[in-house]
């Protein structure tokens, strides 16, 4: 997706599916719940529409924050992030591909947005200081670790006490049968590697955060339908009956246990 051919959903030519043209990224992230003024103000090239949902407006940033996005991609979030705390906040992307975040730097670079750093990473190992960030957000990447056990775990550790994660993400509603998720095409495309939402939610509070909440929840079968690829050409040979609830994009937020920080205008007890 980084070097402009094909998208997650499956390899092409620049211009389809989610890795595709501008026209077509605007309208898939305007349904995800990104307002025109936010994707108006994006530098070009930010929004790769690879995105579940928007988590970045139900975070809801506040100025002088730390911002972290895990699997930040073009930095389509981390500039959103990165508007809303302003210049004394400060937005972090992480992302595993070199590819990805010389695009995400040029981005910043074009803009002049000097309050956003891009660095290479796993989310399991985060190049991120212990209880450094305020707000954690991802976007339909953590389907794709391997061990979302040890992902969420990094989440907590770099959480501030009372610090809040808030993520959109694809969810198992069913199983699937054993050759699918073993497909590496399926598992690319964010459906073979996803979990069961119980057992999600489940490893949010083992990894040490609390008031874990589903914001919204929605059936991803449209989503895929909608994105030409492998997950698309599987969901159209199946029965409607099949491919009802198989799968869903939800928004979830937690927090760190601890305390919360206090934001600036707050009154706060002693």
């Amino acid at each position: 997706v980084a070097r402009g051919g094909g998208s997650c959903c499956g390899a092409g030519e620049p211009g389809s599916g989610l890795g595709g043209q501008a026209k077509t990224n605007w309208k898939q992230s305007s349904g995800l719940g990104y307002s025109q003024e936010e994707l108006e103000a994006l530098p070009e090239g930010a929004d790769l529409g690879l995105g579940c949902g928007s988590p970045v407006g139900k975070a809801d940033p506040q100025p002088g924050e730390v911002v972290l996005d895990l699997g930040s991609g073009a930095g389509i979030d981390c500039f959103l992030a990165a508007k809303r705390v302003g210049p004394t906040g400060m937005a972090l992307g992480v992302d595993m591909t070199p590819e990805m975040l010389a695009r995400a730097r040029e981005n910043a670079r074009k803009t002049g947005t000097a309050n956003v750093e891009f660095r290479l990473g796993e989310i399991e190992h985060l190049p991120v200081e212990t209880a450094s960030v305020d707000v954690v957000i991802s976007n339909c990447v953590l389907n794709l670790v391997p061990s979302k056990a040890q992902a969420f775990s990094e989440i907590a550790r770099v959480l501030k006490p009372g610090g809040r994660m808030v993520v959109s993400d694809v969810v198992k509603l069913r199983d699937l049968p054993s050759h699918l998720t073993m497909d590496p095409a399926l598992y690319c495309a964010c459906l073979g590697g996803a979990i069961g939402k119980e057992e999600y939610l489940s490893l949010l509070a083992e990894a040490g955060l609390e008031q874990v909440e589903v914001l919204s929840e929605q059936d991803a079968t449209e989503l895929f339908l909608d994105t030409p690829g492998p997950v698309s050409d599987w969901l159209r040979g199946l029965s409607k009956e099949d491919t009802q609830g198989l799968a869903a994009s939800i928004t979830v937020r937690a927090v760190r246990r601890g305390a919360a920080a206090c934001h600036r205008g707050d009154t706060c007890c002693d």
